[in-house]
C-alpha cells in the first residue's frame, strides 16, 4: 500500500514555491521535528534518573534519538517510509512535562477539572498548536503543520480521554484539539493505530526495557547477579504482571526470565571497566535485534512480502517477546524507580510541579513565556486559561522547573 497524496496532504496549504523539488514530504516533518525548541527541552528532561545525575544514563532526548535509530530500521523493512517513522518517534516524548511520568501524574491532578494531563495529548498539541512554524489564514496556529500521515504515525492512543480501551487510563487528544485530530484521522478506523505508530510504539518500549537496564548497571543502581537471584526476582516478575503485562500468566512470565539468562546477552557481572562496559553494549545491540527480529519476522509470516503501510498490516508481537520486553521493564522499575530514595525524590519533584502552578496563577502576566501569555490573554474560559498554564508547565525542562520553584517558591 503505497503512501497517497491525502496522506501528504498538510493541515494549512503551504506555497508549493517554498517546497524543493528534491525534498519528499515526509523527509520535510522530520526536519520540522528535529529543529524544533520542543525537540531540544528534551535533553533536560528526565528519562529514569534526572538529566546532571549520571554522565551516563540517558536523558529524554538521547532516549527519543535511539528510539528513532531503532524505529527507523524496523519500519523500513517492512516497508513503511523511514521519515514517517523516523518522525514519530521522535516526536512521541514531545508532551513530557519536567521529572519524567511522576511531572505527568502532578500535572494531571492540577488539571483534573479541564480534562486531565496526559503526555500523550500534549504532543499533539505541541506538533499542531504550540510550536511555532505555521499559522491558519485567520490567524490561528498549526503548529509544526505536519502531514496527516506523520501525525497519525505520532498519536500512540488515538482516542480522547474515556474513550480507549479498560486496560490503559492513556488518551491521545484533549477536547480543544479535536478539529486536528479529526481532520488527519478522517478515514482511519475507530481507535485503532497505523502500522508507522505501531512500529514506534514497539521501538519504544524495546528502547527503553533494554536501555535502563543498561543505565542501572552502569550508574550503580543494580548489580546483574541480582538477576539470577530467585527472591529477588520474585519481586521483579509480581511488578512485570501488575505493571506491565497483566493479561500475561506467570508461567509466561518465569520462561520469559529463564530464556532472558539463558540467552548469554546479560552479563553476570559489572565492574566498570572498559570491558565490562563492552559487555553492556554488546547486551543492549542483541536484545534489540532480538526483540525487532522476532516481531519483523512474525508480522512478515501474517502478512506476507511487499510495503507494509498504514492500515494495510498490524504488527505482530507474541506473547513471549512481549514478555521478555515486560521483566527488563520491571527489573528497572523496582530497582530504580521505586527505591525509598527514589520516591522521597519524587514526592518533592511533585510539590515543585504543585508551587510552580500555583506561582504561574498567582502572576501569569509576569510570569508566563511570551507566546504563551499571548494565549492566556486570548482565552475566553477559566477552563482556557488554566489550560494555558499547563502548557507553560509542561513546557518547562527539569532544571529549569528546579530554578523557577527556588526562586518564586523557596
Amino acid at each position: 500500500m503505497a503512501y497517497t497524496q491525502t496522506d501528504r496532504e498538510r493541515w494549512v496549504a503551504e506555497d508549493p514555491a517554498q517546497k524543493r523539488a528534491d525534498r519528499d514530504d515526509f523527509a520535510r516533518d522530520r526536519a520540522r521535528v528535529v529543529h524544533s525548541a520542543a525537540l531540544r527541552r528534551l535533553a533536560a528532561k528526565t528519562q529514569v534518573l534526572a538529566p546532571g545525575h549520571d554522565d551516563f544514563v540517558r536523558n529524554r532526548l538521547t532516549h527519543s534519538l535511539e528510539v528513532a535509530q531503532i524505529g527507523r530500521e524496523f519500519g523500513a523493512a517492512l516497508g513503511c517510509s523511514a521519515d514517517v517513522v523516523d518522525t514519530a518517534c521522535l516526536a512521541h516524548d514531545l508532551g513530557h512535562p519536567p521529572f519524567g511520568h511522576n511531572g505527568e501524574a502532578a500535572l494531571d491532578e492540577l488539571a483534573r477539572d479541564i480534562g486531565g494531563f496526559e503526555g500523550n495529548a500534549q504532543t499533539l498539541r505541541i506538533l499542531t498548536r504550540l510550536e511555532a512554524k505555521r499559522s491558519h489564514p485567520d490567524g490561528r496556529p498549526a503548529g509544526l503543520n505536519l502531514t496527516r500521515a506523520s501525525l497519525d504515525a505520532a498519536t500512540k492512543y488515538p482516542w480522547r480521554r474515556g474513550d480507549g480501551p479498560r486496560a490503559t487510563g492513556k488518551f491521545g487528544v484533549y477536547e480543544q484539539d479535536l478539529t486536528v485530530f479529526e481532520w488527519f484521522r478522517a478515514g482511519a478506523p475507530a481507535g485503532v493505530r497505523c502500522l508507522e505508530a505501531q512500529v514506534m510504539d514497539w521501538s519504544d518500549d524495546v528502547a527503553y526495557s533494554v536501555h535502563d537496564v543498561e543505565d542501572a548497571i552502569a550508574s550503580g543502581w543494580f548489580d546483574p547477579r541480582i538477576l539470577w537471584s530467585a527472591p529477588d526476582m520474585a519481586a521483579v516478575l509480581e511488578v512485570a504482571a501488575r505493571t506491565y503485562a497483566p493479561d500475561l500468566t506467570p508461567d509466561t512470565l518465569d520462561a520469559a526470565l529463564e530464556r532472558l539468562l539463558t540467552s548469554g546477552a546479560i552479563p553476570d557481572s559489572y565492574d566498570g571497566s572498559r570491558r565490562a562496559l563492552a559487555a553492556l553494549k554488546d547486551m543492549t545491540s542483541r536484545l534489540i535485534g532480538h526483540f525487532v527480529g522476532v516481531v519483523e519476522d512474525q508480522t512478515r509470516r501474517r502478512h506476507g512480502p511487499g510495503a507494509l503501510t498504514r492500515y494495510g498490516a498490524d504488527l505482530v508481537i507474541p506473547d513471549g517477546t512481549r514478555a521478555e520486553c515486560a521483566v527488563l521493564k520491571a527489573v528497572a522499575n523496582h530497582f530504580v524507580m521505586t527505591t525509598d530514595e527514589r520516591l522521597a525524590v519524587m514526592a518533592e519533584q511533585r510539590e515543585v510541579v504543585r508551587g510552580l502552578f500555583a506561582a504561574y496563577a498567582a502572576e501569569p502576566e509576569q510570569r508566563l513565556d511570551g507566546d504563551l501569555l499571548a494565549d492566556y490573554l486570548s482565552a475566553s474560559t477559566e477552563a482556557e486559561r488554566t489550560r494555558v498554564l499547563v502548557d507553560q508547565l509542561a513546557a518547562l525542562t527539569d532544571l529549569r522547573a528546579l530554578a523557577l520553584h527556588g526562586r518564586w517558591v523557596g
